[in-house]
């Protein structure tokens, strides 16, 4: 699934490629991406003759403002954009195709149709759903060590289900979350109140520097993932943990473990990151 150093990339690919430019005509495809307004023709009604504009980023989702309103895009597991000549074919996994004024296509693509769109008026994009339940971003200066702890005193689950859930730190899945822990040398499943403050601050620069050098590093490529210009990232070349089940651990050889937690594979150091620490 992209993560935000994944679509922070696609943002910054796509928009310079899109600005600018305007919609002369939706084709939905596949009507389930589509959740706002809940009928696909208004959709498509509502969005011809905007002009695309900056491209912004919450989290993991994509918010393409227009005109008026803002396309408000989660890519899910497997969802990407990409810009078209309108002549090249495209295939049955092609779902939402946005025909522009410059005779190109913005296409988007996703091979499990589990995406999603939503289209709001500027201005209500963060009080409404599906952002406004969202976390910090691990870029805003209100993420704090503070911040985490205050929040994680309030829960009894384990900390990689709370990482995971969006509602504390937006953008962080599976990847990050594990690199995180690795880095602050927390077990994924120390029960979230148990981190003392120290602890936290540790936890927060960890995110901050493993979302910083990924997003540098254009993302990583697990499985399908590509950018907008259809190029890899590179931050898989530095995984300390995840997808590395069984190969030693960096800092002491230990072969890491990958177990479920909260149902979602996990991968850690058993030796850097004890249990009872």
């Amino acid at each position: 699934m992209p993560e935000l150093p994944e679509v922070e990339t696609v943002r910054r690919t796509l928009e310079p490629i899109i600005k600018g430019k305007a919609i002369q005509q939706v084709n939905i495809l596949y009507p389930g991406i589509i959740k706002e307004p809940d009928d696909a023709e208004a959709f498509a009604h509502r969005l011809v003759k905007q002009r695309f504009g900056s491209i912004g980023r919450l989290g993991k989702f994509l918010l393409f403002y227009l005109d008026d309103d803002v396309l408000i895009s989660h890519l899910r597991m497997e969802g990407k954009y990409g810009v078209f000549e309108k002549d090249e074919p495209y295939d049955h996994h092609t779902h939402v195709i946005f025909r522009l004024d410059d005779g190109q296509e913005l296409r988007y693509r996703d091979v499990r149709k589990f995406g999603t769109m939503h289209v709001k008026t500027i201005g209500e994009e963060f009080s409404t759903a599906p952002l406004n339940k969202l976390g910090l971003e691990p870029f805003s200066d209100a993420f704090t060590p503070e911040y985490l702890h205050d929040h994680l005193q309030k829960t009894t689950r384990l900390i990689k289900p709370t990482l995971l859930d969006q509602s504390i730190v937006t953008g962080l899945g599976n990847i990050y979350v594990d690199e995180a822990l690795f880095k602050s040398r927390i077990h994924p499943e120390r029960v979230a109140k148990t981190l003392s403050l120290k602890e936290c601050e540790k936890l927060q620069q960890s995110i901050v520097q493993v979302v910083t050098e990924a997003v540098e590093q254009g993302g990583t490529s697990i499985r399908s993932y590509l950018n907008s210009l259809g190029e890899i990232g590179m931050f898989q070349l530095k995984l300390a943990v995840y997808d590395q089940t069984n190969q030693p651990c960096k800092e002491c050889q230990t072969p890491i473990v990958k177990i479920k937690v909260g149902g979602r594979g996990t991968h850690f150091c058993p030796n850097c990151q004890p249990i009872g620490s």
